[in-house]
Protein backbone atom coordinates (compact mmCIF):
# COMPACT_ATOMS: atom_id res chain seq x y z
CA UNK A 1 0.00 0.00 0.00
CA UNK A 2 1.38 3.31 -0.94
CA UNK A 3 0.53 6.61 1.20
CA UNK A 4 1.37 9.85 -1.11
CA UNK A 5 1.10 13.28 0.31
CA UNK A 6 1.74 15.78 -2.27
CA UNK A 7 2.26 20.11 -1.73
CA UNK A 8 3.25 23.19 -3.24
CA UNK A 9 6.73 23.76 -3.28
CA UNK A 10 6.69 26.94 -2.00
CA UNK A 11 3.39 28.64 0.00
CA UNK A 12 4.07 32.38 0.67
CA UNK A 13 1.01 34.71 2.30
CA UNK A 14 0.81 38.24 4.17
CA UNK A 15 -0.10 42.08 3.14
CA UNK A 16 1.79 43.25 0.07
CA UNK A 17 3.45 40.35 -1.19
CA UNK A 18 2.57 41.33 -4.22
CA UNK A 19 4.28 44.32 -4.71
CA UNK A 20 7.04 41.88 -4.13
CA UNK A 21 6.51 39.00 -6.87
CA UNK A 22 9.97 39.80 -8.87
CA UNK A 23 11.89 38.80 -5.57
CA UNK A 24 10.34 35.89 -4.77
CA UNK A 25 9.90 34.37 -8.76
CA UNK A 26 13.66 35.96 -9.66
CA UNK A 27 15.18 32.48 -9.27
CA UNK A 28 12.89 30.16 -11.61
CA UNK A 29 13.68 32.30 -15.00
CA UNK A 30 14.38 35.38 -16.99
CA UNK A 31 11.50 35.47 -19.29
CA UNK A 32 8.32 35.73 -18.08
CA UNK A 33 4.63 35.27 -18.85
CA UNK A 34 1.59 35.99 -16.80
CA UNK A 35 -1.83 35.30 -17.22
CA UNK A 36 -4.47 37.95 -15.58
CA UNK A 37 -7.73 37.62 -15.28
CA UNK A 38 -8.88 40.40 -17.50
CA UNK A 39 -10.80 42.58 -15.58
CA UNK A 40 -7.43 43.07 -12.92
CA UNK A 41 -5.03 43.63 -15.65
CA UNK A 42 -4.94 47.22 -15.29
CA UNK A 43 -5.10 47.22 -11.49
CA UNK A 44 -2.94 44.05 -10.36
CA UNK A 45 -1.24 43.98 -13.58
CA UNK A 46 0.38 47.25 -13.05
CA UNK A 47 1.12 46.53 -9.21
CA UNK A 48 3.31 43.22 -10.71
CA UNK A 49 4.82 45.17 -13.97
CA UNK A 50 5.85 47.66 -11.71
CA UNK A 51 7.74 45.19 -9.53
CA UNK A 52 9.84 43.73 -12.66
CA UNK A 53 10.88 46.92 -14.39
CA UNK A 54 11.91 47.99 -10.89
CA UNK A 55 13.90 45.54 -10.92
CA UNK A 56 15.40 45.54 -14.76
CA UNK A 57 13.48 43.07 -15.76
CA UNK A 58 10.67 42.40 -18.23
CA UNK A 59 7.52 40.64 -18.41
CA UNK A 60 4.88 39.95 -20.56
CA UNK A 61 0.88 40.32 -19.60
CA UNK A 62 -1.51 38.48 -21.19
CA UNK A 63 -5.40 38.15 -20.96
CA UNK A 64 -7.35 35.10 -19.94
CA UNK A 65 -10.29 34.75 -21.90
CA UNK A 66 -12.29 33.47 -19.47
CA UNK A 67 -12.67 29.36 -19.65
CA UNK A 68 -10.40 26.82 -18.40
CA UNK A 69 -10.68 24.87 -21.58
CA UNK A 70 -8.58 22.94 -24.25
CA UNK A 71 -9.26 25.80 -26.14
CA UNK A 72 -7.71 27.96 -24.43
CA UNK A 73 -4.90 26.28 -23.44
CA UNK A 74 -3.60 25.62 -26.73
CA UNK A 75 -3.96 29.30 -27.31
CA UNK A 76 -1.66 30.45 -25.17
CA UNK A 77 0.93 27.67 -25.62
CA UNK A 78 1.33 29.21 -28.72
CA UNK A 79 1.26 32.83 -27.52
CA UNK A 80 3.96 31.70 -24.74
CA UNK A 81 6.18 29.50 -26.57
CA UNK A 82 8.77 31.47 -26.36
CA UNK A 83 8.56 31.81 -22.36
CA UNK A 84 10.69 30.18 -20.08
CA UNK A 85 8.21 30.80 -16.61
CA UNK A 86 4.36 31.00 -16.26
CA UNK A 87 2.57 32.77 -13.71
CA UNK A 88 -1.54 32.75 -13.22
CA UNK A 89 -2.73 35.60 -11.44
CA UNK A 90 -6.66 35.51 -10.97
CA UNK A 91 -9.34 33.10 -10.06
CA UNK A 92 -9.47 29.38 -10.21
CA UNK A 93 -9.85 28.88 -13.81
CA UNK A 94 -6.76 31.44 -14.41
CA UNK A 95 -4.91 29.59 -12.03
CA UNK A 96 -5.75 26.45 -13.64
CA UNK A 97 -5.08 27.00 -17.33
CA UNK A 98 -1.84 28.57 -16.13
CA UNK A 99 -0.79 25.30 -14.90
CA UNK A 100 -1.96 23.75 -17.49
CA UNK A 101 0.20 25.31 -19.98
CA UNK A 102 3.39 25.28 -17.62
CA UNK A 103 2.54 21.72 -17.79
CA UNK A 104 2.79 21.40 -21.60
CA UNK A 105 5.34 23.41 -21.62
CA UNK A 106 7.64 21.73 -19.22
CA UNK A 107 8.24 24.94 -17.10
CA UNK A 108 8.05 26.30 -13.59
CA UNK A 109 4.59 28.03 -12.62
CA UNK A 110 4.00 30.19 -10.35
CA UNK A 111 0.40 31.09 -8.91
CA UNK A 112 -1.25 33.84 -7.52
CA UNK A 113 -4.79 33.46 -6.53
CA UNK A 114 -6.52 36.90 -5.99
CA UNK A 115 -9.63 35.62 -4.17
CA UNK A 116 -9.58 32.65 -1.42
CA UNK A 117 -12.59 31.34 -3.53
CA UNK A 118 -11.32 27.65 -4.18
CA UNK A 119 -8.41 24.85 -3.64
CA UNK A 120 -7.32 25.36 -6.88
CA UNK A 121 -3.72 27.06 -6.20
CA UNK A 122 -1.90 24.70 -4.66
CA UNK A 123 -2.82 21.70 -6.56
CA UNK A 124 -1.69 18.96 -8.85
CA UNK A 125 -4.60 19.88 -10.67
CA UNK A 126 -6.24 21.84 -13.53
CA UNK A 127 -10.10 21.29 -13.89
CA UNK A 128 -11.15 21.58 -17.81
CA UNK A 129 -14.46 22.47 -19.51
CA UNK A 130 -15.93 22.65 -22.79
CA UNK A 131 -15.88 26.00 -23.98
CA UNK A 132 -19.97 26.42 -22.89
CA UNK A 133 -18.58 25.44 -19.37
CA UNK A 134 -19.43 21.85 -19.03
CA UNK A 135 -17.09 20.10 -17.10
CA UNK A 136 -14.96 17.75 -19.20
CA UNK A 137 -12.01 16.21 -17.46
CA UNK A 138 -9.85 16.20 -14.25
CA UNK A 139 -6.01 17.12 -15.74
CA UNK A 140 -3.41 15.67 -13.33
CA UNK A 141 -0.92 16.70 -13.26
CA UNK A 142 2.72 15.62 -12.15
CA UNK A 143 3.65 17.96 -9.72
CA UNK A 144 1.99 20.64 -7.79
CA UNK A 145 2.78 24.05 -8.37
CA UNK A 146 6.28 25.81 -7.62
CA UNK A 147 5.34 28.58 -5.81
CA UNK A 148 1.99 30.17 -4.66
CA UNK A 149 1.87 33.33 -3.63
CA UNK A 150 -1.21 34.83 -1.86
CA UNK A 151 -1.23 38.51 -0.92
CA UNK A 152 -3.79 38.73 2.24
CA UNK A 153 -5.01 42.38 1.26
CA UNK A 154 -5.42 41.61 -2.59
CA UNK A 155 -7.68 39.03 -1.16
CA UNK A 156 -9.63 41.14 1.34
CA UNK A 157 -10.16 43.44 -1.39
CA UNK A 158 -12.07 41.30 -3.64
CA UNK A 159 -15.94 40.34 -3.41
CA UNK A 160 -16.55 38.79 -0.31
CA UNK A 161 -18.52 36.62 -2.18
CA UNK A 162 -15.84 34.98 -3.70
CA UNK A 163 -14.65 33.87 0.41
CA UNK A 164 -17.33 32.82 1.10
CA UNK A 165 -17.10 30.55 -1.66
CA UNK A 166 -13.74 29.56 -1.11
CA UNK A 167 -14.96 28.79 2.77
CA UNK A 168 -17.69 26.55 0.77
CA UNK A 169 -15.00 24.75 -1.15
CA UNK A 170 -13.04 24.27 1.93
CA UNK A 171 -16.00 22.81 4.26
CA UNK A 172 -16.06 19.46 1.73
CA UNK A 173 -12.44 18.87 2.58
CA UNK A 174 -12.34 17.19 5.35
CA UNK A 175 -15.82 14.81 5.13
CA UNK A 176 -14.55 13.76 1.37
CA UNK A 177 -11.05 12.82 3.46
CA UNK A 178 -13.24 11.07 5.72
CA UNK A 179 -15.36 9.30 3.61
CA UNK A 180 -12.18 8.43 1.38
CA UNK A 181 -10.28 7.17 4.33
CA UNK A 182 -13.29 4.84 5.56
CA UNK A 183 -13.56 3.05 2.09
CA UNK A 184 -9.84 2.42 1.61
CA UNK A 185 -10.34 4.59 -1.61
CA UNK A 186 -7.43 6.13 -3.81
CA UNK A 187 -6.31 10.25 -3.45
CA UNK A 188 -6.12 12.06 -6.75
CA UNK A 189 -2.51 10.93 -7.21
CA UNK A 190 -3.66 7.11 -7.08
CA UNK A 191 -2.61 6.67 -3.65
CA UNK A 192 -3.77 6.10 -0.17
CA UNK A 193 -4.61 8.91 2.73
CA UNK A 194 -1.87 10.16 4.59
CA UNK A 195 -2.53 10.99 8.46
CA UNK A 196 -0.96 14.01 7.51
CA UNK A 197 -3.08 14.89 4.78
CA UNK A 198 -6.25 13.63 6.77
CA UNK A 199 -5.15 15.83 9.73
CA UNK A 200 -4.75 18.69 7.77
CA UNK A 201 -8.18 17.93 6.42
CA UNK A 202 -9.43 18.39 10.09
CA UNK A 203 -7.96 21.23 10.74
CA UNK A 204 -8.92 23.16 7.64
CA UNK A 205 -12.52 22.06 8.94
CA UNK A 206 -11.84 22.98 12.53
CA UNK A 207 -10.60 26.32 11.15
CA UNK A 208 -13.04 27.40 9.11
CA UNK A 209 -15.90 26.89 11.98
CA UNK A 210 -13.99 28.44 14.48
CA UNK A 211 -12.62 31.65 12.15
CA UNK A 212 -15.51 31.45 8.83
CA UNK A 213 -17.86 34.09 10.30
CA UNK A 214 -15.45 36.55 11.72
CA UNK A 215 -13.55 36.33 8.78
CA UNK A 216 -16.50 36.94 6.42
CA UNK A 217 -17.38 40.07 8.37
CA UNK A 218 -14.19 41.24 8.27
CA UNK A 219 -13.66 40.80 4.64
CA UNK A 220 -16.78 42.37 3.92
CA UNK A 221 -15.01 45.74 5.13
CA UNK A 222 -12.05 44.60 3.29
CA UNK A 223 -9.97 44.03 6.36
CA UNK A 224 -7.60 42.05 6.92
CA UNK A 225 -7.67 40.30 10.74
CA UNK A 226 -5.64 37.12 12.05
CA UNK A 227 -9.09 35.31 11.51
CA UNK A 228 -9.07 36.24 7.75
CA UNK A 229 -5.43 35.23 7.30
CA UNK A 230 -6.42 32.08 9.40
CA UNK A 231 -9.25 31.13 6.58
CA UNK A 232 -7.10 32.25 4.07
CA UNK A 233 -4.67 29.70 4.56
CA UNK A 234 -7.57 27.44 5.01
CA UNK A 235 -9.37 28.02 1.86
CA UNK A 236 -6.26 28.13 0.02
CA UNK A 237 -3.81 25.31 1.32
CA UNK A 238 -5.17 23.42 4.23
CA UNK A 239 -7.85 22.40 1.82
CA UNK A 240 -5.28 22.14 -0.84
CA UNK A 241 -2.89 19.61 0.55
CA UNK A 242 -5.92 18.05 2.52
CA UNK A 243 -8.01 17.34 -0.41
CA UNK A 244 -4.96 15.97 -2.78
CA UNK A 245 -3.53 13.63 0.02
CA UNK A 246 -6.38 12.88 1.59
CA UNK A 247 -9.15 12.05 -1.59
CA UNK A 248 -12.16 13.34 -2.90
CA UNK A 249 -15.92 11.73 -2.84
CA UNK A 250 -19.51 12.85 -3.10
CA UNK A 251 -19.25 16.36 -2.41
CA UNK A 252 -17.03 17.32 -5.59
CA UNK A 253 -18.45 14.26 -7.70
CA UNK A 254 -21.88 16.00 -7.02
CA UNK A 255 -20.71 19.44 -8.20
CA UNK A 256 -19.56 17.79 -11.30
CA UNK A 257 -23.04 16.60 -12.08
CA UNK A 258 -24.48 20.18 -11.50
CA UNK A 259 -22.40 21.64 -14.01
CA UNK A 260 -25.02 20.05 -16.55
CA UNK A 261 -28.00 21.98 -15.14
CA UNK A 262 -27.80 25.67 -16.77
CA UNK A 263 -29.07 27.07 -14.06
CA UNK A 264 -26.15 26.71 -11.89
CA UNK A 265 -23.68 28.20 -14.04
CA UNK A 266 -23.68 31.35 -12.54
CA UNK A 267 -23.18 29.65 -8.99
CA UNK A 268 -19.29 29.70 -7.62
CA UNK A 269 -17.25 26.10 -7.79
CA UNK A 270 -17.27 26.46 -3.66
CA UNK A 271 -21.20 27.30 -3.82
CA UNK A 272 -21.82 24.07 -5.64
CA UNK A 273 -19.66 22.09 -3.29
CA UNK A 274 -21.00 23.25 -0.23
CA UNK A 275 -24.96 21.88 -1.23
CA UNK A 276 -22.45 18.58 -2.57
CA UNK A 277 -21.62 18.15 0.70
CA UNK A 278 -24.48 18.69 2.73
CA UNK A 279 -26.03 15.94 -0.23
CA UNK A 280 -23.21 13.73 1.01
CA UNK A 281 -23.84 13.77 4.69
CA UNK A 282 -27.38 12.83 3.19
CA UNK A 283 -25.88 9.90 2.04
CA UNK A 284 -23.79 9.08 4.41
CA UNK A 285 -27.15 9.58 7.17
CA UNK A 286 -24.61 11.22 9.59
CA UNK A 287 -25.83 12.04 13.06
CA UNK A 288 -27.81 15.16 13.41
CA UNK A 289 -25.83 16.97 15.19
CA UNK A 290 -22.53 17.30 12.68
CA UNK A 291 -25.54 17.52 10.03
CA UNK A 292 -27.21 20.29 12.07
CA UNK A 293 -23.67 22.15 12.44
CA UNK A 294 -23.20 22.03 8.87
CA UNK A 295 -25.91 23.66 7.74
CA UNK A 296 -26.01 26.37 10.45
CA UNK A 297 -22.38 27.12 9.53
CA UNK A 298 -23.81 27.78 5.79
CA UNK A 299 -26.21 29.59 6.88
CA UNK A 300 -24.08 32.02 9.29
CA UNK A 301 -21.49 32.88 6.23
CA UNK A 302 -24.14 33.07 3.40
CA UNK A 303 -23.88 29.49 1.64
CA UNK A 304 -26.46 27.85 -0.09
CA UNK A 305 -28.07 25.03 1.13
CA UNK A 306 -30.95 24.74 -1.14
CA UNK A 307 -31.28 24.04 -5.08
CA UNK A 308 -33.65 27.08 -4.81
CA UNK A 309 -30.47 29.29 -3.59
CA UNK A 310 -28.39 28.08 -6.77
CA UNK A 311 -31.10 29.18 -9.25
CA UNK A 312 -32.79 25.59 -9.50
CA UNK A 313 -36.72 27.17 -9.32
CA UNK A 314 -38.21 23.69 -9.54
CA UNK A 315 -37.11 20.12 -9.11
CA UNK A 316 -36.96 18.29 -11.97
CA UNK A 317 -36.17 14.49 -11.19
CA UNK A 318 -34.99 14.01 -15.02
CA UNK A 319 -32.79 16.92 -14.57
CA UNK A 320 -31.19 15.53 -11.12
CA UNK A 321 -31.19 12.10 -12.99
CA UNK A 322 -28.83 13.61 -15.28
CA UNK A 323 -26.69 15.37 -12.27
CA UNK A 324 -26.38 12.22 -10.73
CA UNK A 325 -25.25 10.14 -13.93
CA UNK A 326 -22.14 12.24 -13.97
CA UNK A 327 -21.70 12.39 -10.41
CA UNK A 328 -21.38 8.27 -10.53
CA UNK A 329 -19.45 8.15 -13.69
CA UNK A 330 -16.21 6.07 -12.90
CA UNK A 331 -14.37 8.39 -14.06
CA UNK A 332 -15.42 10.65 -11.37
CA UNK A 333 -14.69 10.02 -7.40
CA UNK A 334 -18.15 9.19 -5.60
CA UNK A 335 -16.31 5.82 -5.56
CA UNK A 336 -14.61 6.84 -2.84
CA UNK A 337 -18.07 6.92 -0.74
CA UNK A 338 -17.60 3.96 2.11
CA UNK A 339 -20.62 2.40 0.31
CA UNK A 340 -21.75 1.75 -2.96
CA UNK A 341 -23.62 4.73 -4.64
CA UNK A 342 -26.25 4.16 -7.37
CA UNK A 343 -27.73 7.54 -9.19
CA UNK A 344 -30.96 6.49 -7.81
CA UNK A 345 -29.46 7.35 -4.52
CA UNK A 346 -27.60 10.98 -5.27
CA UNK A 347 -30.95 11.98 -6.74
CA UNK A 348 -32.57 11.09 -3.72
CA UNK A 349 -30.08 12.76 -1.36
CA UNK A 350 -30.24 15.70 -3.43
CA UNK A 351 -34.19 15.97 -3.04
CA UNK A 352 -33.87 15.19 1.00
CA UNK A 353 -30.73 17.76 1.27
CA UNK A 354 -32.88 20.28 -0.30
CA UNK A 355 -35.86 19.66 2.05
CA UNK A 356 -33.82 19.84 4.82
CA UNK A 357 -32.27 23.57 3.61
CA UNK A 358 -35.78 24.87 3.09
CA UNK A 359 -36.84 23.47 6.24
CA UNK A 360 -34.21 25.23 8.14
CA UNK A 361 -35.29 28.50 6.50
CA UNK A 362 -38.49 27.95 7.13
CA UNK A 363 -37.82 27.24 10.57
CA UNK A 364 -35.68 30.29 11.24
CA UNK A 365 -38.60 32.38 9.79
CA UNK A 366 -41.07 31.66 12.03
CA UNK A 367 -38.59 32.60 14.93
Amino acid sequence: MTNVIISTSRYIQGKGELEKIYNHVSALGDKVFILVDAFLVETLGGTIRKSFEENGSPCTIEKFNGECSKVEINRLLEVAKDYDVIIGVGGGKTLDTSKAVAFYKKCPVVIVPTAASTDAPCSALSVVYTEDGVFEEYLFLPKNPDMVIVDSQVIANAPVRLFIAGIGDALATYFEARATLNSNGNTIVGAKPTKAGIALAKLCYETIIEDGLKATLAVENHTVTKAVDNVIEANTYLSGVGFESGGLAAAHAIHNGMTAMPETHHMYHGEKVAFGTITQLVLENIGSDELNRVIEFCVSVGLPITLGELGVKELNVKQLQQVAEIACAESDTMGNMPFDVKPDDVVAAMIAADALGRHYHKKCACK
